[in-house]
């Protein structure tokens, strides 16, 4: 594909625009949360795959989740706070690599925009705790046709 001025212009101005308005991590730093420990405290709290993903906004390997095989009845919850996040009931198969759900639990889970790659997407997180999960996207299946790629470390399964 040749790039064209206009549309090297145009992706450089997306690139800018993350860079200059920080849509990083900052954004949920600044958020206020019902669960809020300083660094350090989170850091003896979880494990160090945790703490990377949901306080470093990290993505755990595709495929390297217990999560992604699980089956049984439950709930998929916070790892940080124990936030009933997902239900059993909304987990699929995506083949991505990831446990991924087509809808959360009421008030679990919170969304904001993420420019990281340089283009908008929809980042996941806790609604208690502010913990990274992962992302949101709109190839999911019926009835919500979204897919909530979450990161298995990011969180517990609590059967029921």
């Amino acid at each position: 594909m040749k790039l064209s001025k206009r549309r090297f212009l145009s992706f450089a101005s997306v690139g800018a625009a993350a860079f200059v308005f920080g849509c990083g991590k900052d954004a949920t730093a600044k958020a206020r949360f019902a669960v809020t420990y300083s660094d350090a405290e989170w850091k003896k709290r979880l494990s160090p795959a945790a703490y990377r993903v949901l306080r470093q906004e990290d993505t755990e390997r595709p495929f390297t989740s217990p999560l992604n095989s699980e089956k049984r009845k439950g709930n998929f919850v916070c790892a940080g706070c124990q936030t009933r996040l997902f239900s059993s009931k909304t987990k699929f198969e995506s083949g991505t690599g990831w446990p991924s759900f087509y809808a959360p639990l009421a008030g679990g889970v919170g969304t904001r925009t993420d420019y990281k790659i340089g283009i908008p997407r929809t980042e996941v997180h806790c609604a208690r705790c502010g913990g990274h999960l992962g992302h949101v996207f709109d190839d999911g299946p019926k009835p919500t046709g979204k897919r909530y790629c979450m990161n298995g470390v990011a969180m517990t399964f609590v059967p029921g």
